[in-house]
């Protein structure tokens, strides 16, 4: 059973006992949250399509940790003229794992 979810406006193919990074969520680490925008379910070959979120399907994750990703450089040069820009950046996620999906 896996279903196709919105977490954040990303969609994500989900299933049960799945570790997942997702961007920055508010909550506690080991808190408990529900999603309910769930777009597709497939249980067992039978899938359900939402229009555009498949009525009473929910899928239940707990919190894991909060931590940052790796870091980008962003380098912007213009040739010739002396121009350079150097910038990082560390995007913030958290991990959460899938407890259930229900319909």
């Amino acid at each position: 059973m896996y279903a196709i979810v919105d977490i954040a406006g990303q969609q994500f193919k989900v299933a049960k006992d799945q570790h997942l990074f997702v961007h920055r969520l508010q909550g506690d680490e080991g808190a408990s949250i529900e999603f309910d925008n769930v777009l597709l379910v497939d249980n067992g070959g039978e899938i359900s399509v939402g229009a555009p979120a498949v009525k009473g399907a929910k899928v239940s994750a707990k919190i894991v940790s909060h931590l940052k990703g790796d870091k980008v450089i962003v380098f912007h040069k213009k040739r010739r003229k002396g121009y350079k820009k150097k910038n990082g950046h560390r995007q913030f996620f958290t991990k959460i794992q899938i407890e259930g999906i229900t319909l």
